[in-house]
């Protein structure tokens, strides 16, 4: 190939239409068609409906799944003296490592919250300790059953996400339906990109994203507001987690093509109705804004598009660069995100398994499910509202309803309620985006409601 191919996208002085080289084009195309391939192509395995990622997924879980329960415990475990040791001990050479830093060195929140994890990790596997802590339906469904499905499916998820995030994909797809983010959403064409990224990585990915775009000027306050509460939502290989978890992962087609109408119409909705619409439309103080979209004349959305594309592509320098993140990705989320589920979801299934709190939070949602014709509605109404503590324990409480159709539309909600405080309303609340834990309450109250009777008309023609 010619030196001139190689170098950077140009544009033809007669047409002004962009021209690549072949190793551009491949570069972008070959990468995200292995992650289109991976991550949102259904296919068929031993009877079950996935995707490429789960066929490894369960592959690992059936070699190693016995056990994956201890070597968390003991991730949870190093995660937490470790970053005991930082709080009380000057480590100099830990601020020369950006990476093991942001890992270690937490607040106070996110501190007790590893101890708790792994003190939780502890009892439970060695059946030392309260009851209430180490029983089968608390920390013995957090750690033996929750756990290892996240591992592996977080391993996988991370180590393969840079196909769909870094090559491209999302910067093509995003400005192809710039046009629609508006007047759909109320949203900036850019934030096509954000909430791609959101819906096909992770919350957590969204949410971190949104933030950076924020403080860096691209989003005003309303829209990082919006952005981040409507689609911040779990990818399909989460929410085929939730499917396997909660039994219904043979129907995993029409099941995540209930979440997408559902997260759509609920991200259409709230933006216009309060606390969303009333945010500011101004920008990030300090950097002020930044964004400007303006498309080159007589370049068409593919084109440019492309060229966003192959520019971002080509902002990978080395396989191990992408390697290198993707395992960081790992490390963080084992040891900083798992202990959150182990602690807060013991916690919420103590809550749940001897108190009556969530039956009473969830009473008025027993009529609204009886009149949608929910069977077995007063066992399911607790994981209408369970789900603000953390997005999986729904799929625990749902897990032991005899109606198929009630486990179908828990796992549903469970994915669409969207804002849960073990990760993604943490997140808010630290960062700088304008959001209270009780605007955060109100937005999961609405979203439910919006949700909910859109999850049933669709679960019944499912189960007709």
């Amino acid at each position: 190939m010619s030196t001139q191919s190689a170098k950077q996208t140009t544009y033809s002085k007669q047409t002004d239409a962009p021209t690549y080289s072949t190793l551009q084009i491949l570069k972008f195309a070959i990468p995200s068609l292995f992650g289109i391939l991976l991550f949102l192509i259904p296919v068929s395995f031993n009877g079950n409906v996935t995707i490429g990622l789960g066929i490894m997924a369960d592959l690992v879980l059936t070699t190693f799944g016995g056990v994956i329960p201890s070597f968390m415990a003991v991730v949870l475990v190093v995660s937490a003296i470790s970053s005991l040791v930082v709080r009380f001990i000057s480590l100099p050479f830990l601020k020369k490592d950006s990476f093991l830093d942001t890992l270690l060195n937490v607040g106070s929140i996110w501190l007790a919250m590893r101890v708790l994890g792994a003190a939780f990790a502890v009892m439970t596997l060695t059946k030392y300790g309260p009851e209430m802590i180490t029983s089968e339906f608390t920390g013995g469904i957090v750690l033996f059953d929750l756990i290892p499905v996240l591992t592996v499916w977080f391993l996988f998820a991370s180590l393969f996400m840079p196909l769909l995030l870094e090559f491209g994909l999302m910067d093509f797809i995003g400005t192809l339906v710039r046009k629609v983010m508006h007047p759909l959403f109320k949203l900036p064409g850019r934030s096509s990109i954000d909430a791609m990224a959101s819906w096909m990585g992770s919350g957590t990915v969204g949410v971190l994203l949104t933030t950076q775009q924020y403080e860096s000027g691209y989003y005003t306050k309303r829209e990082a507001a919006v952005v981040a509460t409507n689609f911040s939502i779990a990818s399909i290989a989460f929410s085929l987690v939730i499917a396997k978890f909660i039994g219904i992962d043979h129907m995993f087609v029409p099941f995540y093509f209930t979440v997408v109408v559902t997260g759509i119409i609920a991200a259409v909705i709230c933006p216009r109705i309060p606390p969303l619409s009333r945010k500011k439309d101004t920008y990030y103080e300090p950097v002020g804004q930044k964004i400007d979209e303006n498309v080159p004349k007589g370049v068409s959305s593919f084109q440019w598009g492309l060229q966003q594309a192959v520019d971002k592509a080509g902002q990978v320098k080395s396989i191990k660069q992408i390697v290198k993140k993707g395992i960081y990705n790992v490390v963080d989320i084992w040891m900083a995100l798992i202990p959150l589920v182990m602690a807060l979801g013991t916690i919420a299934l103590m809550v749940a398994e001897f108190t009556e709190v969530f039956n009473i939070l969830s009473f008025p949602f027993i009529p609204f499910l009886q009149l949608l014709q929910i069977p077995e509605a007063q066992a399911a109404a607790p994981a209408m509202i369970v789900g603000f503590a953390d997005m999986f324990l729904p799929a625990v409480i749902g897990s032991g309803i005899e109606s198929e159709l009630t486990r179908f539309v828990i796992a549903v909600m469970s994915l669409t309620q969207l804002i849960y405080m073990s990760e993604i309303g943490i997140l808010l609340i630290k960062s700088k985006i304008p959001l209270s834990i009780w605007e955060l309450f109100i937005i999961f109250l609405q979203r439910t409601i919006i949700t909910l009777p859109v999850a049933a008309l669709m679960a019944h023609l499912f189960f007709f």
